[in-house]
This record gives C-alpha cells, sequence and structure tokens, in this order.
C-alpha cells in the first residue's frame, strides 16, 4: 500500500521539527516520482523550513507555484503572512494581509478550530497534481531572475484587480469577465474594488502595483493610509495620542465587528497584524506599524498583548523609549499588565538611552524568561560600561543568574571591558591593583570555560586593553601571543587592531623599544598595518626625538595609501617644536589646512604650550587669531597657556583681558548669544561671594559641560578681580590688535 498524501505532510512536518532540509528534499522527490500531489498542508509545512533557512527567495517560490493551483485559504495567507514578515519582507507581508481582509470581509471563507487547538480553513484540501516545478531539489531549482520573474508576474496579476469590473452590465464585460476568470484560473483571489479605492493612494496608484513595492520604494508603505474602503483612518504622521486610540478603539469595535462575525477570524486576522507590526520593528518602519495598529481598531479587532509587544519594539527603535511609555499606558487602561517581552523592551529602550535606574527596575520585575533572551541584559551591561558602573553591572550578573540565562561571547567581551581594570584611567597600576585585575580576569575566563565559550577578536582586544591599562607588560605579551596563535583564520585586520592596542600602551608606558620591537614582528607576519598603526608609532617616534625616523613612517603611510590626520599633524608638530622649529611647525599648520584636514583644538594648544614656555608672544597671539577665523572653540587649557604666558611677564591687566575674551569664547563663538542666557550666566558671575553661584557652576561639570563651567568660573574670578565684563569679545582692545592685519 502506498502512503497517501496526509502521510508525506507528517513526514514533512518531522523533517521541519528535526530542521533536517535534506530529508525533506528526499521526501518531495519520492512525492515527484510516485505522482503525489501537493496540499496547502504541504506548503505551509515548506513554509516553515524556508524560514528556518532563513530562504526568502525559497518562500516566494513556494508563493508562486501555491497561487499558481490554489486560491489560498485563510489559513494558508496566515501562514505566508507569517513568513514574509519572520524574513522582513514587509511589502509582500502586507499585500497578502490586504487580501486577507477582502477575503473576511467577502465571508467565502472560514476557519475551525482542531483537536489540538489549531485553525485550519474549513475548505476541503484538495491535492494538486504533481507539478514540474521542484523544491528544494536540484534538478527543479528556480534561479534567482526566473523565480524573480513569475513572482512577479503572480502580483501583477493580482494587481489587475483593481480593473476589473464585476457590475451586472456595462461596456467591457466580456473583457472583465475574461479577467477575473482568468485570475481565479492563477489561484488568486479576486478582490473587490471597494476594500481599495484608488482615492486612498496618491497619484492613483493601484494599492497592488507590486512591481514598485517589490523592486523599488513602496507606495502601500509611504502612501498608502489604510486599506479597507470606507472605514478607512488617516493615520497621524507622528504618533503621539493613545487616549485618541482607544477612543478609536471602542468606535471600531461597533462600527465593524460585524463585518468580520466569527471570532475564530478576528484571531486569525489579529495574529497576522501582530505578525507585520513585529515585522515592522525589525525594519524600523514605525510609520506603517501605526497605520497597522489603527487599522485593526477600525475593522473592530482587539490588538493582543503580542501585538502590542511588537508595536512597542517599531515605536522605540524608531522614536525612543519615551513615546515607547505611553503605549505601556495604553496597555494599562486596557487593562493588559506588561508581560516578560514587553519588559524586555522597555529595559533595552531604557538601557540605550543611559536611564540605568529604569532600565534595571524592569528587569527586576522579571520572575521567569526564556534563557536565550540574552540581548537585554547585555545592552544594560554596554550601557554600565558607557556610564562606568561596574557595581551596576554585577548586580545584572546577579540577574542573569537568578534567571538561569548562560552568558554568551557578547557578555564576555563587556566583562572584560568593564571589570578589566582598577586604578585606570585615574590613577596608575600598582601591585594591588595588577593583582585585582589579574583575579578578575581568570575569574571571568574560567566562567567562560564552564559555559564553553571561547575568546572572540573582539573579547581579546578588550582584555589586551585592559592589561595594558594597567600597566601588566608581560600579560599582555602572553595573550597577544594567545591571540596570534588562535586567531590566524580570522580577518587579518582584526589582528592589528590587537597589534595596535598593544603598541599604544607600550607607548603609553614608555616601553619604546618593545613598542619597535612589536612593531617589528608585526611586520615579518605581513600583517597590515592601518593608520592608526602608523599614528602609533609617530608618536612613539615624537617621545623619542627621531625626527628621521618620523618621516620615514610618514612616506610608508603615504605610500600605502592613507592620509595624514589631524593626530598625525599634531605629532609631527610636536616633533618639530621640540627642536624649537616654529617656523616648521607653522609651515605644518598651512599644509593641514590646504588639505582639508579639520584642525581642532588639541593642535593649535601643542604649538600654544611650546610657544608659552618659550614666551613667544608672536606665535601665541597668531595661533589665538588663526583659531578664531577658523571658528574653533578654545578650551580650559587654551586659556591657561595664554594667561601664564603673559602673567610670567607681568602683563596682568592683557592677562585678564585674554582670559576674559577666550572664556566668552569657550561658551559661543558667535558674539550673538541669547539675552537670555547672559543674564542667567550674570546672575552666577557677578554674585558676591554666594556660594550657591559657585554650586550652579560646579553642577554644570557633574552635566558634562565643562567648557561652560570653567568658563563661567574664570569670568566669575575675572568680575571678582575688578574686572568689568563685557559680552563682545571683538570690542576689547587686546582681541582688536590681534585681528589687524
Amino acid at each position: 500500500m502506498k502512503p497517501s498524501l496526509p502521510i508525506y505532510n507528517i513526514f514533512l512536518n518531522g523533517c521541519v521539527k528535526m530542521q533536517n532540509p535534506v530529508l525533506a528534499g528526499y521526501c518531495l522527490q519520492l512525492m515527484e516520482i510516485r505522482s503525489i500531489g501537493k496540499s496547502e498542508v504541504t506548503y505551509c509545512e515548506l513554509l516553515k523550513l524556508a524560514v528556518w533557512q532563513r530562504n526568502l527567495s525559497a518562500v516566494k517560490e513556494i508563493w508562486v507555484e501555491c497561487t499558481k493551483y490554489y486560491s489560498p485559504s485563510i489559513t494558508t495567507l496566515q501562514k505566508f503572512v507569517w513568513s514574509f514578515s519572520k524574513l522582513w519582507d514587509i511589502g509582500s507581508a502586507f499585500v497578502i494581509l490586504q487580501q486577507m481582509v477582502a477575503q473576511l470581509f467577502r465571508a467565502n471563507d472560514s476557519a475551525v478550530r482542531s483537536v489540538d487547538g489549531r485553525f485550519h480553513s474549513s475548505r476541503l484540501d484538495i491535492p494538486i497534481p504533481s507539478c514540474v516545478h521542484k523544491l528544494h531539489s536540484k534538478s527543479g531549482s528556480v534561479n534567482n531572475d526566473e523565480l524573480e520573474d513569475r513572482f512577479m508576474d503572480a502580483r501583477e496579476d493580482t494587481a489587475l484587480i483593481s480593473n476589473c469590473n464585476y457590475e451586472s452590465s456595462g461596456p467591457g464585460l466580456g473583457q472583465n469577465l475574461s479577467s477575473r476568470s482568468h485570475l481565479m484560473d492563477l489561484g488568486v483571489i479576486p478582490i473587490e474594488p471597494r476594500f481599495f479605492p484608488s482615492t486612498i493612494f496618491e497619484n492613483g496608484v493601484s494599492p497592488i502595483n507590486y512591481r514598485e513595492s517589490f523592486g523599488g520604494s513602496n507606495p502601500l508603505i509611504t502612501s498608502a493610509s489604510g486599506f479597507c474602503g470606507q472605514h478607512m483612518v488617516a493615520a497621524h504622521d507622528k504618533y503621539t495620542d493613545f487616549e485618541e486610540l482607544s477612543r478609536q478603539m471602542e468606535v471600531g469595535a461597533n462600527d465593524m465587528q460585524d463585518e468580520i462575525s466569527t471570532l475564530s477570524m478576528r484571531k486569525i486576522l489579529t495574529v497576522s497584524f501582530s505578525d507585520v507590526i513585529h515585522g515592522c520593528a525589525h525594519t524600523q518602519n514605525c510609520e506603517l506599524a501605526e497605520k497597522l495598529f489603527l487599522q485593526m481598531l477600525q475593522l473592530g479587532l482587539e490588538p493582543s498583548l503580542q501585538t502590542y509587544n511588537g508595536f512597542l519594539k517599531a515605536v522605540i527603535n524608531e522614536r525612543g523609549v519615551i513615546p515607547g511609555m505611553k503605549v505601556v499606558k495604553a496597555m494599562e487602561k486596557r487593562n493588559l499588565e506588561p508581560n516578560t517581552a514587553t519588559l524586555l523592551t522597555l529595559a533595552e529602550g531604557f538601557s540605550k538611552n543611559l536611564d540605568l535606574d529604569l532600565a534595571e527596575v524592569m528587569l527586576d520585575k522579571i520572575v521567569q524568561i526564556p534563557p536565550n533572551r540574552i540581548r537585554p541584559f547585555n545592552t544594560l551591561l554596554t550601557a554600565c560600561d558607557v556610564m562606568d558602573e561596574p557595581e551596576r553591572g554585577i548586580r545584572v550578573l546577579a540577574k542573569m543568574k537568578k534567571l538561569n540565562i548562560k552568558s554568551d561571547i557578547r557578555t564576555y567581551e563587556l566583562l572584560f571591558s568593564l571589570f578589566g581594570n582598577v586604578n585606570a584611567p585615574y590613577e596608575e597600576g600598582n601591585l594591588l591593583s595588577r593583582a585585582d585585575v589579574w583575579r578578575r580576569i581568570r575569574t571571568v575566563e574560567a566562567d567562560m570555560v564552564k559555559n564553553g565559550v571561547h575568546h572572540s577578536p573582539r573579547s581579546m582586544h578588550n582584555l589586551l586593553r585592559a592589561l595594558g591599562d594597567e600597566g601588566m607588560l608581560q600579560e599582555m605579551i602572553k595573550y597577544l601571543q594567545v591571540a596570534e596563535n588562535n586567531f590566524h583564520h580570522v580577518d587579518p585586520y582584526q589582528i592589528t587592531l590587537m597589534y595596535n592596542t598593544v603598541l599604544h600602551s607600550l607607548v603609553e608606558i614608555n616601553e619604546w623599544n618593545m613598542a619597535i620591537k612589536i612593531f617589528g614582528r608585526m611586520k615579518s607576519l605581513d600583517l597590515p598595518s592601518d593608520g592608526a598603526t602608523y599614528d602609533i608609532m609617530i608618536d612613539c617616534c615624537s617621545r623619542t626625538n627621531c625626527f628621521t625616523s618620523a618621516c620615514i613612517l610618514v612616506a610608508r603611510m603615504i605610500q600605502d595609501g592613507f592620509l595624514l590626520q589631524t593626530c598625525t599633524y599634531t605629532t609631527l608638530i610636536k616633533i618639530v617644536l621640540d627642536m624649537e622649529g616654529f617656523d616648521d611647525a607653522l609651515n605644518l599648520l598651512y599644509q593641514a589646512s590646504l588639505e582639508g584636514v579639520v584642525l581642532d583644538v588639541l593642535l593649535f594648544n601643542t604649538i600654544l604650550d611650546t610657544a608659552s614656555w618659550k614666551r613667544r608672544f608672536d606665535i601665541i597671539e597668531f595661533i589665538i587669531e588663526y583659531m578664531h577665523r577658523e571658528r574653533v572653540q578654545p578650551d580650559p587649557t587654551t586659556c591657561y597657556y595664554v594667561f601664564i604666558a603673559y602673567m610670567k611677564q607681568n602683563y596682568i591687566k592683557t592677562a585678564m583681558e585674554a582670559l576674559q575674551v577666550l572664556s566668552i569664547r569657550m561658551i559661543s563663538e558667535d558674539e550673538t548669544i541669547q539675552r537670555e542666557k547672559i543674564a542667567s550666566f550674570e546672575n552666577l558671575i557677578l554674585a558676591d561671594e554666594d556660594p550657591e553661584a559657585e554650586k550652579c557652576i560646579v553642577q554644570l561639570f557633574k552635566d558634562s559641560e565643562e567648557h561652560l563651567a570653567a568658563a563661567l568660573l574664570n569670568l566669575r574670578w575675572c568680575a571678582i578681580s575688578g574686572a568689568s565684563i563685557s559680552w563682545l569679545p571683538s570690542q576689547s582692545p587686546w582681541a582688536r590688535r590681534l585681528s589687524k592685519p
């Protein structure tokens, strides 16, 4: 007795569960040999396998073959919506979702629940005969060009629907009926024009113009405000008011819940809407997610918790966590408590926004979580690394252990960066700090071995940087050799990045001979050098006062195709200034400007440092005016070099005047400072011995506005010393003298 089609479908289902495409291919070949047709269940099983393989072209091929022989049922259309959404082809998923809505409104299909609780179509599933196009088989494979043409043909056949006239009389009836019959033969369900009025779309574009949506810009997403005819709602350009959504939910339910009468149909449609909204979250298409959400309300569909989760992700990914909190409030008004997925999404959003307290609160609310949902924890650890809060990182790790979440390689990369140093960068490493760092590193590596995780290039890079910051030279060289042995198969530029880290650390701790030796070993291994490699070695030459070697490195740098950057010119200027070559330094400055290099304040401060020490006021004043013309704002170091140079020569009045001008330029290079700001600044500057004023200024340091705080403190000191504060630095005699040609 030969197996029947349901037996083959059961076997394909087993292949899907085993995630074995080879056995599935053998099964399809056997079905072809024995002339066993395919049913909609067959195509649904093949869809699952294609989605698991992340094979979008296979899903399109299945769609072409299925619609060629079938008028797909609601449940089959749902599977296609799910497949395209999972593979982030939102345009195709959106179009099939339109077809589902139209089919449900015509009420020519229904779904019933099986014994195991799954929905399936109530129609008879008659197998089609064996076709000549074989899926997943070598002999019958379709190349991408042919597949795309067939997929486009199937979509364009559907596009003809909008031009069909279904009235009982009128010109062109025979032609329209012929088109309708042709579409039915292809298995494409004609959609009534009333569901897709052309006035909804800009420039009269058909709502199912698939060639545009498939190949280029998608008018469905950019210009459609919905897809249900007289029940359309205009989506807001920027989603802000969720109370309005709640109101429209009630109105929509009253208007249209009778149209989609059965509970099973509404559930299937809700799931498909949720799938597409989740796909919008992955593709960062918040606008389309809003329109779909609004359309659900107008159709009388009750958004599920999964729908809210997908919509929340779409809002947070594109607009941030603050608008996302409005989604949470809308959920609470519907008596929907945020579940684990919602809390994880919020925690990740708060972490990206560096709101670590709120992110930690969201994670603390989680009681149980799948072991593979580690990304929100890694995102919070990344934020802890950015904000330099290792204590919070320990609490995050404790939470992960409590929830039985295993660390992945990304977690360990962050741990080496977060816990890999003790004193650095605030103090130099000592015996105690180095012992503590070594203990931490060994603990993290032991946990890696326990979980079967191996070093990645990034984790090794973070480890080398931590050892270099603490000055642990021998351990750093040892791990560099381990990296050479373990990562010989990776991109050589990743090895170069590790060498750059080691070279930089050696130069910073004045191990210049060792740095030269490591650079030579790098060349002997034929590892490529990048711009950072040359910049580090040129910096090494500046510390050893070896101008000739620096010139050789510059020549090789240009020969390898790397342009000189700002840091390169800064290092070269430092070398020539050590030899009191002010003219050469100015020539390098002109050369950098001619080559379009962005001049920063560090480059100018390098010249001002030596000029201040040598009391070259002509150089100092020239550089200050050059900075002003290039609109490079000074920093506190600039103020110090200029002020101390004048004070050493007892030019007290000039020093105070220069300090005031530079401090105002630190606040703004434009002299048109807003009057409101001037009034608030004067309240802080002119307050006589008011401790609150100084506290407000110090608070600016805590708010990462160091330059503004330093400028206000300088001006306050000038005011206390008896100088009059002028907010127009160009009116200063010192500034006018510098601006003269």
